[in-house]
């Protein structure tokens, strides 16, 4: 394996880092990331995500029950946690009185960073984690990252998970409308540039087919 950039994540080579510009989008987006997904350093967003957003963390693990970090931030009361999965029950930036739910706190966003097989095995492995308020988008989304093959259109990236995120809470004047979360798509494009440059490279044998 090449070495990596340690902050983006990529291997040196394809260090993204120049694409880089963090902002602070006012909400606290907690990564909780599969070991698998740790090591999936060439498609993987969710670093990308975490290096753009100001006061975001990644947390590492299999079983989040026991996680300290994980622990501190849920039970501190400044926060309001909810965690980005689907269903009936899950709030949207439209849900009526959603001001008054939230009611001054702080967005704590938990978003399961991993494919969707392992996203489905941390959760089994984590159910108190949907005893948390569901949030979901009302809008519906599709993929630019063509280069990968999700199981439904509207399986989305992390990265660009927390793009819309922020997009719709801002229609919905949950957070600041002058906060600007196009670089979260800015550096997430140049991933995928990489990416294609890459596999052409491959297919004509300029580079080794071989994936770090």
């Amino acid at each position: 394996m090449s070495n990596r950039c340690y902050k983006c994540f990529k291997p040196e080579n394809a260090c993204l880092c120049k694409y880089i510009k963090n902002f602070d989008p006012c909400v606290k987006f907690l990564f909780l990331m599969h070991p698998k997904e740790f090591k999936r350093n060439r498609t993987g967003t969710g670093y990308l995500s975490h290096a753009t957003l100001k006061n975001s963390e990644v947390l590492v693990d299999l079983d989040f029950s026991k996680n300290i970090r994980l622990q501190e931030l849920l039970s501190d009361s400044k926060y309001f946690p909810v965690i980005m999965f689907p269903g009936e029950d899950a709030l949207t930036a439209k849900t009526e009185n959603l001001n008054i739910q939230l009611s001054n706190k702080t967005l704590l966003v938990m978003i399961i960073d991993a494919t969707w097989f392992c996203a489905k095995k941390l959760i089994e492995k984590n159910p108190f984690l949907l005893k948390y308020p569901k949030f979901s988008f009302y809008g519906s989304y599709q993929s630019i990252f063509t280069f990968k093959h999700e199981p439904k259109p509207e399986y989305i990236s992390t990265i660009e998970t927390c793009y819309y995120f922020i997009k719709e809470l801002q229609e919905n004047n949950i957070i600041d409308k002058s906060i600007q979360p196009e670089p979260l798509m800015t550096v997430f494009k140049e991933m995928i540039k990489f990416q294609l440059k890459a596999e052409n490279e491959r297919i004509l044998g300029l580079r080794p087919n071989t994936h770090n």
